[in-house]
């Protein structure tokens, strides 16, 4: 059964409280504005691990999936960084019958495109991702990337966003890149250390956070990773819904 607390206006799909991906795509709609707006979507452990051995499916269950599923379908672009598109061993995004209408309607393509965000460009772009995409993959990287890289990436057909100097990205920069490209609904789905680099830049409006019902101890990532912002930055809570234990939270800019 899954539960409805106030905080959320969704509204239960049928009798026994179950959510169709049309009741979560209403819960999850992007707000309607000229700008981008980045969300990011993650999930962490009781005691706050973000990954299990390096992947974070073990740690997730089938609604955090379907969750999932729900803002790639709302989603113009995912940005993702090189080193989870490693791990996770990243695919390009599908077209679903059940967001079809909704895309076309908002004048979207019929799946969300792919942008990974490397600064060293050591991505295998013979894989699927870069040969066989619905929508031709981007990525994003800086000034200083090696020649050659940025080449081969050209030649599978991948569009190379140059975001930042030298070999960094700069996150601010890569967000006004992909909008200016059209791509303002925006969702990262990490890793951590992307994730947090976004935080440091101030440039995160919204966090879908699955908390788990699990402890893994260990030394895991949390959800964000690398140097912490001067002052902590408050979100506040737009939506809350509980399934077996699992905690499916938003947090929006206050």
């Amino acid at each position: 059964m899954r539960r409805l607390f106030p905080v959320t206006d969704l509204t239960p799909a049928d009798d026994e409280g179950e959510w169709s991906l049309d009741a979560l795509a209403d819960a999850y709609a992007y707000p309607e504005q000229e700008g981008p707006w980045l969300r990011a979507n993650m999930v962490s452990t009781l005691d706050g691990a973000a990954q299990h051995d390096g992947r974070s499916q073990p740690i997730s269950c089938e609604s955090d999936m379907r969750i999932f599923g729900t803002l790639r379908g709302l989603a113009d672009v995912i940005v993702v960084g090189a080193e989870t598109v490693r791990m996770e061993g990243y695919r390009p995004a599908r077209a679903r019958e059940a967001f079809a209408a909704r895309r076309a309607a908002a004048g979207q393509g019929p799946a969300p495109a792919i942008a990974v965000v490397s600064g060293s460009l050591d991505l295998d772009f013979s894989s699927p991702l870069f040969t066989a995409p619905l929508v031709p993959t981007l990525v994003l990287t800086g000034a200083g990337a090696p020649p050659g890289r940025i080449t081969e990436a050209c030649v599978v057909g991948a569009d190379v966003v140059i975001a930042g100097e030298g070999s960094r990205v700069d996150p601010a920069r890569a967000v006004r890149e992909l909008a200016d490209r059209g791509f303002r609904r925006l969702l990262t789905e990490g890793g951590p250390r992307l994730l947090g680099q976004f935080v440091a830049a101030g440039v995160l409006d919204e966090l879908c956070l699955t908390l788990s019902p699990m402890l893994t101890a260990g030394d895991a990532q949390r959800i964000a990773g690398g140097p912490s912002v001067a002052v902590p930055e408050r979100f506040v809570l737009a939506s809350l819904l509980e399934e077996a234990g699992f905690l499916f939270t938003r947090y929006r800019q206050g």
